[in-house]
């Protein structure tokens, strides 16, 4: 234990010398950074006694702690790398810190000062315009969850609002889309309110850890209701041989259990309330998230052979019937086919993140693409391209024109009505009273002519 201390001591005196300046932090930072250090130089110290000795032949650089980092026996004449710690907030984890072990077997030093000195620039090279791509990928995944959104309302509302789609295969859809619209709530809520809120992460509260439980919930939700979809299908077209009705009190249970998502996220979170060693249960370097994603990788591989099965047994029936019902159910099955890949393909690609900076911008992008648009594809693919929909809403449409041209046509016509009347019951009595007159002189006059032109009645002369 002295000699853990004096090298503590001695590593400390010398960190500042061998890696690069320290950022400017304030009090309760720097005292977290020491912390980090501290246990990290711990470890390395632990590491080094408990690794057996250097045992190949020729010369070799002997195992370092630099004050940042534990480097391990090195070959002479190359370079050893690993990533860069996360003591700062400047620091970027996915880069490489790197030190160079020369042909005499020694670390390199740096000419400036004559101490081993470890390549530390590539750390905080990039730190700005990775910051930039970090606001830009979060403001994507909110703007995609609020179109997620969005889109599953209306498309809840086309679903119960007209009754010709009431159907089991609807209902389905409308727990999917349901559980979708609480994922994505939950998951901006979670962005805005938590990770963007450094703050509260470092105070570690209980209602952050609820939020996170509740959001993996309704992760594993979204995929065992794509599952239901595909055992729905499967048992009806498969197992049941196109009949209507299944007890779907079975696929509630499957869709929303416990037996489903509450078992994996209950096993990821009770190790983490045990340990307790995550802030707000946020860490990514942990196995522990297979817990999670171990589940939802073996509902889709289930529900894709479900589906390659359904696929099968069309076929073979469009080929021997040609039944028009078939056809109704390979639309409905290509619809799911289309949503299993492009909803789990983030699981499988996930681990082979490109090492190259641009090729990883380009995975970050299309893996938040992925991951926070789900909402949006699913309804776009279930019922804006959905047929049924498609054909419900020009019925209504054609209704709609109909009625407000007849409703048109009922109003104008009423104003032709009410014009005429108007135009009789307000003529003034003048015209009444000319017209009157006109009649009476016209009669007198033409008695008068007709007088005269069978008597010679002179006028003003009386017979």
């Amino acid at each position: 234990m002295k000699a853990a201390a004096q090298f503590s001591r001695d590593a400390e005196v010398e960190s500042t010398n061998e890696a690069t300046v320290s950022p400017l932090v304030n009090r309760e930072e720097k005292e977290i950074v020491r912390k980090k250090i501290l246990d990290s130089q711990y470890k390395c110290f632990e590491k080094m006694n408990r690794d057996p000795p250097y045992n190949k032949s020729g010369l070799h650089c002997s195992r370092n702690w630099d004050g940042w980092l534990c480097w391990d026996d090195t070959p002479a004449g190359t370079y050893t790398s690993q990533n860069c710690p996360n003591y700062f907030d400047d620091f970027d984890p996915t880069e490489k810190a790197t030190k160079y072990c020369g042909e005499d077997g020694q670390w390199f030093r740096h000419p400036d000062t004559n101490r081993t000195w470890s390549n530390y620039t590539l750390c905080n090279e990039n730190t700005q315009a990775k910051l930039k791509s970090a606001y830009i990928l979060f403001y994507m995944a909110i703007v995609g969850h609020a179109l997620s959104i969005a889109s599953l309302l209306i498309s809840l509302a086309i679903f119960f609002y007209f009754r010709s789609l009431s159907c089991q295969r609807i209902t389905l859809h409308k727990n999917l889309f349901c559980s979708y619209v609480l994922n994505s709530a939950l998951t901006i809520i979670y962005l805005v309110g938590v990770v963007n809120n450094p703050d509260l992460v470092a105070r570690n509260p209980v209602g952050c850890k609820v939020l996170h439980f509740f959001h993996m919930y309704m992760l594993g939700c979204n995929y065992f209701w794509m599952l239901c979809e595909g055992i729905y299908l499967h048992t009806l077209i498969v197992v049941a041989v196109f009949a209507e009705e299944q007890h779907l009190h079975w696929y509630y249970l499957l869709g929303w259990g416990e037996s489903s998502a509450l078992f994996p996220v209950s096993s990821f979170c009770i190790p983490c309330i045990l340990k307790d060693q995550f802030f707000c249960w946020m860490s990514v370097d942990t196995h522990l998230l297979y817990a999670v994603h171990g589940p939802i990788v073996a509902a889709l591989l289930v529900n894709l052979f479900f589906l390659l099965n359904i696929i099968r047994v069309l076929v073979t029936k469009l080929r021997d019937t040609h039944r028009a019902e078939s056809n109704m159910y390979m639309k409905a099955v290509r619809a799911t086919l289309i949503l299993v890949p492009l909803l789990g393909i983030q699981f499988v690609i996930f681990p082979w993140r490109p090492e190259n900076r641009l090729a990883g911008e380009v995975y970050e992008y299309i893996m938040h693409i992925l991951m926070h648009y789900q909402g949006l594809l699913v309804a776009t693919i279930f019922c804006f391209f959905n047929g049924e929909v498609q054909a419900a809403l020009k019925r209504q449409w054609m209704q709609y024109k109909t009625q407000w041209g007849q409703r048109r046509k009922d109003h104008c016509s009423m104003r032709s009505t009410s014009y005429t009347a108007t135009s009789i019951t307000e003529v003034p009595a003048f015209i009444y009273h000319h017209d009157c007159n006109t009649e009476h002189l016209n009669g007198r006059l033409t008695t008068e002519g007709e007088q005269r032109s069978h008597g010679n009645v002179q006028p003003g002369t009386s017979r």
